[in-house]
């Protein structure tokens, strides 16, 4: 579908759609093209380019940009962008139920980059992706709101520019965090850049996490601080690179009493703190540099990193 073709709009496709469709997008600015998503196998594509899918004032069912009820939905090569609602949820994607797979996309200046509802078998994939800028008018945004969902898992992906609110939040039962760059950049507020407020259990392993100068909360991942919610509730951090730039020194990890385990294996950790301040568990070969090292080794300073590198999946419980 596209301007040229016979179907025009992205709305209209998602009407005519049928369970295992696939639909290919012409590059390009649809603007106000909002949609529901209700059937399950669907696959959704940009080809020839990026899509930008500029709200301009639109919302589905007041919702964001998209809203998705399906299983086995696969979005990529879209950029979601502008997505505003009277009640200042607006987002990219709302994800109600099912299974979703992002994969190559961005969104960025939503309120809400992408949102999920607390639908217990839903689940979330994200791969190779961008979320930035996002931001309500009363600054509690996230880039990332995950609910409690069965599972979440993201790959891959870039972090930068929150505003008050986190770079990722997830309250789902698993939480798969693998090789991506979570970093609030110049500029940047972020309060947490990672967390898991309710618990469950989450596996942060082969990221690059870093704390901004200008964040008003000193701590960088965050577990259980709302209560736990899970049967499981464990945290396992293992091969990540955490960087503190605060000048008064923040908190690698606060992880709120009762967890059922806490494992730190193989992290780098630029400044002064310690993960064994989360409390008892499991800490191995976690080695502390210096700030000014750690800078002067990348040619730059603490706040402007490069990409994480890839590296081995955990280690066997």
């Amino acid at each position: 579908m596209g301007p040229t073709k016979a179907i025009k709009t992205i709305a209209n496709a998602a009407r005519l759609a049928r369970a295992g469709s696939t639909i290919e997008v012409d590059s390009g600015d649809y603007a106000g093209d909002v949609a529901v998503w209700e059937h399950d196998g669907l696959t959704v594509r940009a080809v020839g380019g990026r899509v930008r899918l500029l709200a301009q004032g639109a919302a589905a069912e007041g919702k964001g940009i998209w809203v998705v009820r399906a299983n086995g939905m696969r979005v990529e090569g879209f950029d979601f962008e502008g997505a505003a609602v009277p009640d200042r949820n607006g987002a990219g994607i709302r994800l109600e139920k099912g299974s979703l797979l992002v994969r190559n996309c961005s969104f960025m200046r939503n309120e809400m980059g992408l949102l999920t509802s607390n639908d217990p078998a839903t689940v979330l994939e994200v791969e190779n992706s961008e979320f930035a800028y996002n931001q309500r008018p009363d600054g509690h945004n996230h880039n990332l709101y995950v609910g409690q969902i069965a599972r979440l898992s993201v790959t891959g992906s870039y972090f930068h520019h929150a505003r008050i609110g986190h770079l990722l939040k997830s309250r789902a039962a698993v939480n798969h965090i693998f090789y991506n760059r979570l970093t609030d950049d110049a500029g940047g507020t972020a309060s947490y850049e990672l967390e898991f407020p309710n618990g469950g259990v989450a596996y942060v392993v082969g990221n690059l996490i870093a704390q901004g100068t200008q964040t008003e909360n000193p701590h960088m991942i965050s577990f259980g601080a709302e209560g736990y919610k899970w049967p499981r509730n464990e945290i396992h951090l293992e091969n990540n690179t955490l960087v503190d730039a605060l000048p008064r020194g923040g908190v690698f990890l606060r992880v709120a009493p009762g967890a059922d385990a806490i494992r730190a294996v193989n992290n780098l950790l630029v400044g002064p703190g310690r993960l064994e301040s989360a409390g008892q568990g499991v800490y191995r070969n976690n080695v502390t540099v210096d700030p000014r090292d750690y800078a002067r080794r990348l040619g730059g300073t603490t706040h402007n990193l490069g990409a994480t590198q890839r590296m081995a999946p955990p280690s066997p419980r």
